[in-house]
């Protein structure tokens, strides 16, 4: 995508997928995505779909996955990752080299049920053409699902870990941003500059774009202040860990200290 900030990080991301954070962030999206996907089988577009996690859970449930994926690195994880699926899962599974931008040339408007974009927005100078591109790519009555950096809770990860400078620093971030009229900014752990969203100006991006927002969550309220490198746990101390995560990130207030914010539209009829 124009001016994606990603490509610097992409070695250090793929080398931490294993990881507790990013265990923790997958298995969330899919478990928050679920109760929202329409009755199947499904068409799926998954823009800056990267190694393919949700799109690849998708295609072995039986749905017809598009990825779009720009960069050759990510594209590589993609196909060594898809290299799981049985021969008939692999055949509803296209992956196309381009970006949100170029989907018009090998994309018809409104061909999908389900279109995804997870950790793109993040990356881009600013959200709301973006989230246009993504309605128009569905369905009326599809879904959009749309995961960002939740910018109303940036100082909370360097406050969990008693970094008391750096969340005053976040802090004066986002009063700064906010007087000026725009997004907070931040260096992530992968070491790229990054841009945060909010559920109300991503909400308001949808419905710019005819999309109704009708529900969002966080995502990793309570397993953000471990290192970068923290390895998963296993067995009954991951299954745990997911399923207190899955309820804070659903309930009221603590859904709102995700690290990441997690919208679920539609497109209107």
């Amino acid at each position: 995508m124009a001016d994606n900030t990603f490509l610097a990080g992409q070695r250090p991301w793929l080398q931490r997928l294993g990881n507790l954070r990013n265990v923790v962030r997958q298995e969330m999206v899919t478990r928050q995505l679920a109760g929202h996907l329409p009755r199947g089988p499904l068409r799926v577009l998954d823009v800056g779909a990267g190694q393919g996690t949700q799109a690849l859970r998708l295609a072995r449930l039986g749905h017809s996955v598009t990825a779009a994926e720009p960069d050759g690195r990510m594209r590589a994880a993609f196909e060594q990752a898809a290299a799981g699926l049985t021969s008939a899962q692999r055949d509803h599974v296209t992956l196309l080299a381009t970006d949100l931008a170029g989907l018009a040339s090998v994309t018809q408007p409104t061909a999908y049920d389900v279109v995804m974009c997870h950790g793109v927005l993040m990356y881009l100078p600013e959200s709301r053409q973006a989230v246009a591109g993504l309605a128009r790519r569905v369905a009326p009555g599809g879904v959009v699902s749309i995961v960002a950096r939740n910018g109303d809770a940036m100082a909370w990860r360097p406050a969990a870990r008693h970094d008391w400078r750096a969340a005053l620093a976040v802090l004066e971030e986002t009063r700064s941003a906010a007087a000026e009229g725009r997004n907070a900014r931040y260096r992530n752990e992968i070491g790229v500059d990054a841009r945060a969203d909010t559920r109300t100006s991503l909400t308001a991006d949808c419905e710019a774009a005819g999309l109704e927002v009708t529900d969002w969550y966080g995502i990793r309220v309570a397993s953000d202040n471990v290192p970068v490198d923290e390895p998963a746990p296993e067995g009954d101390d991951l299954a745990a860990l997911l399923d207190v995560e899955e309820r804070l990130g659903s309930t009221d207030p603590y859904r709102a200290l995700g690290t990441l914010v997690h919208v679920i539209a539609r497109r209107r009829g």
